[in-house]
């Protein structure tokens, strides 16, 4: 059974930096692209970052620059880098598989930036 668990998330005043984490199970993990996305309330979920199985990277136009995803196949875990923060990233922070897979969504974790 597949689970992905999400944590790190917080208050943070707008400027700061958090750094979430993602804790892969079930999966030959190394061979996938991994993916974070986010929703914020009364809104859609939406993509955020990208990291292939080899290390490339893709990322939101919202926040390119201001965040770095990476990962760490031995330890199963995907990392968000948040710096800069703004209200506007204020979300619930999901990581799935790239492209998701809709039976992986795990509670996010939520975070919370004000201005």
């Amino acid at each position: 059974q597949v689970q992905l668990v999400e944590s790190g998330g917080g208050l943070v005043q707008a400027g700061g930096s958090l750094r979430l984490s993602c804790a892969a199970s079930g999966i030959v993990f190394s061979v996938y692209s991994m993916g974070w996305y986010r929703q914020a309330p009364g809104k859609q979920r939406e993509f955020v970052a990208y990291i292939s199985s080899l290390g490339g990277t893709n990322y939101a136009d919202s926040v390119k620059g201001r965040f770095t995803i990476s990962r760490d196949n031995g330890k199963k875990t995907v990392h968000l880098q948040m710096n800069s923060l703004k209200p506007e990233d204020t979300a619930v922070y999901y990581c799935n598989k790239f492209p998701e897979n809709p039976t992986y969504w795990g509670q996010g974790t939520q975070v919370t930036v004000s201005s």
